[in-house]
C-alpha cells in the first residue's frame, strides 16, 4: 500500500517543492526515506491496534499538488455552527490558508496568524527553529507522510508576554468536486509569558470522500498558556488522521479539548511532553457517534521532570454500530518526583452492537507520585430511566437527558464561555438527530 505514495513522491517531488517553501522542503526527503522504511503501521503496532490505518489510505484520492485555485469565498459562503463568539476568524481551505481576502481580525502587535508557507518564506529562521522538531518522522509513518507531502498550513505565533484576549477561530473547510486527500500542517509557538486561545473547527462542504492528515506542533514557553479546542463536524465519508505534538516548559499551562460530533473515521493522537517543572496540562475529549462511525483517541503524556500535573477525561456515547477506542499512557520518568496525574475514560454503549475499546496505562519510574487511572464501559442507568418514565417522560427523551448529562462534564471544562454554551446546544441537537449541516451555510445544499 505504501508503494503508491512512494511512487507519487518520486514522480511529483519537484511539483510539491515548487509550491511550498524551502524550510518545509528541507525535511521532505528525510521524511520520505523514513516513510519508505516504515510503511503504514499495522494493528500489531501498539499505538495503532484499534484503527486499520493501511485500509484508510488504500482508496485512490486526488491531491491538489499543483495548488489549483478552489473557487470559494468562505467569508461569504460559510457559516460555522459556533458563530457569535467574538473571535478573530480565519479559514483554511483544504490544506491552504485562505488569504485572498484580508481577515478583519485585530491582533496584538507581534502576533502572527498566517499561512505557514508564507511565513516560511518571510521568516525562514523563525520557522526553521521549530518546524518538524517535535513531529519526528522516524517515529510515526503518518507524520512522515504528512511531512513529505504538506505544502502549506497554518502558523500561529504569540511573542513573549503578549496576551491575546480574543480567541482565534480557524475553520478548516474540506472542499472538492472529486474525492480528495489533503495534508495540513499547523505550527503554534507561544513564547514565555504569552497566552492564547485557539478554536479549530473542521467541516466538509461537499459530499465527497475526503482523507485529511493533520500534524500540529505546539511549543508552549515558560509561564505561557495555550487553550486549544478542536471541534469536528464533518460527515460519514470523511477520514481524519490528526497527530498533535505539544512541548511545555516550566510553569506553562495547556488545556486541550477535542469534540467529535459528526465524522466517518477519526483517529486523534496526542503526544505531550512536560519538559519544565511546574507545568500543567488538561486533556479532555467528548465523542458522540452512531451508525458505523469510528473514533479513536490515543494519548501519551510524558512527565520528564518533577512537580508537574496532568489530567485526562474522555467520554464516549456510542449508538447503533459505532466503534470507539481510547488508549491513554502516562509516563513518569526517573526523577519526576511529586508528579500528579489523573486519567479517566468513561463510556456508554447505547446498543448491543456498539463497541468500545479502552486501555488506560501508567508507566512510573519515580516513587513520590500521586497517579490514578480508570475506565468504565456501560449502558444507560436502568433505574434512572425507570424513574423518568414513571414521571411521564418518554423513553426517547429520557435517553437523551441521560446522555446529555453524561457528556456535560466534559463540555463544562471548556473555559471559553460562549463556546461552552454553544456546544451545550449542539450536543443536544446531535442527540436529537437534528445536526446534519451548519446553520446558514450556502455551501451545503
Amino acid at each position: 500500500m505504501k508503494n503508491q505514495y512512494i511512487e507519487l513522491y518520486d514522480e511529483c517531488r519537484e511539483m510539491i517543492c515548487s509550491h511550498s517553501a524551502e524550510v518545509m522542503n528541507a525535511v521532505r526527503d528525510e521524511a520520505y526515506e523514513n516513510f519508505k522504511g516504515q510503511g503504514f503501521p499495522t494493528k500489531k503496532v501498539e499505538r495503532y491496534k484499534y484503527t486499520d490505518i493501511e485500509k484508510l489510505f488504500e482508496p485512490n484520492y486526488g491531491l491538489n499538488l499543483n495548488r489549483l485555485d478552489i473557487p470559494v469565498n468562505p467569508y461569504d459562503a460559510f457559516r460555522c455552527d459556533v458563530p457569535n463568539l467574538s473571535t478573530s476568524l480565519y479559514f483554511v481551505v483544504n490544506d491552504a490558508f485562505y488569504k485572498k481576502i484580508e481577515p478583519k481580525a485585530l491582533l496584538p502587535e507581534g502576533v502572527i496568524v498566517d499561512s505557514l508557507k508564507n511565513q516560511a518564506e518571510k521568516n525562514p529562521d523563525l520557522i526553521a527553529k521549530y518546524y518538524s522538531k517535535l513531529a519526528k518522522t522516524d517515529e510515526d509513518a503518518v507524520t512522515a507522510l504528512n511531512t513529505m507531502l504538506a505544502q502549506d498550513g497554518l502558523f500561529v505565533y504569540v511573542p513573549r508576554n503578549v496576551v491575546v484576549d480574543r480567541a482565534v477561530q480557524v475553520i478548516n473547510i474540506l472542499r472538492s468536486d472529486v474525492d480528495l486527500m489533503v495534508n495540513r500542517r499547523v505550527l503554534i509557538v507561544v513564547e514565555e509569558g504569552a497566552e492564547v486561545k485557539l478554536l479549530f473547527c473542521d467541516h466538509a462542504a461537499d459530499n465527497r470522500n475526503f482523507l485529511a492528515t493533520q500534524v500540529i506542533e505546539a511549543y508552549v514557553g515558560r509561564n505561557a498558556s495555550l487553550d486549544l479546542y478542536c471541534l469536528e463536524e464533518t460527515h460519514a465519508k470523511n477520514v481524519r488522521v490528526s497527530n498533535l505534538y505539544i512541548d511545555q516548559e516550566a510553569d506553562s499551562r495547556v488545556n486541550h479539548n477535542v469534540i467529535t460530533l459528526h465524522n466517518g473515521v477519526t483517529r486523534n493522537r496526542v503526544d505531550l511532553s512536560l519538559s519544565g517543572e511546574g507545568a500543567e496540562c488538561v486533556l479532555n475529549g467528548c465523542v458522540i457517534a452512531d451508525k458505523e462511525q469510528h473514533v479513536d483517541n490515543n494519548t501519551v503524556i510524558d512527565h520528564k521532570v518533577a512537580h508537574c500535573t496532568s489530567s485526562q477525561l474522555y467520554k464516549y456515547v456510542l449508538d447503533e454500530k459505532a466503534t470507539g477506542a481510547f488508549a491513554g499512557r502516562v509516563l513518569v520518568r526517573h526523577g519526576a518526583q511529586k508528579t500528579s496525574s489523573e486519567m479517566r475514560n468513561q463510556n456508554i454503549c447505547a446498543t448491543r452492537e456498539a463497541r468500545m475499546f479502552t486501555q488506560p496505562m501508567l508507566e512510573i519510574y519515580a516513587d513520590d507520585v500521586k497517579c490514578s487511572h480508570g475506565s468504565t464501559v456501560g449502558q444507560l442507568n436502568d433505574a434512572a430511566m425507570f424513574y423518568m418514565r414513571q414521571r411521564g417522560i418518554s423513553e426517547k427523551e429520557a435517553k437523551l437527558l441521560l446522555e446529555f448529562a453524561f457528556v456535560n462534564e466534559v463540555i463544562d471544562t471548556i473555559k471559553l464561555e460562549p463556546l461552552r454554551d454553544r456546544l451545550h446546544h449542539l450536543v443536544e441537537k446531535r442527540f436529537r438527530g437534528e445536526l446534519s449541516k451548519c446553520e446558514g451555510c450556502k455551501l451545503c445544499k
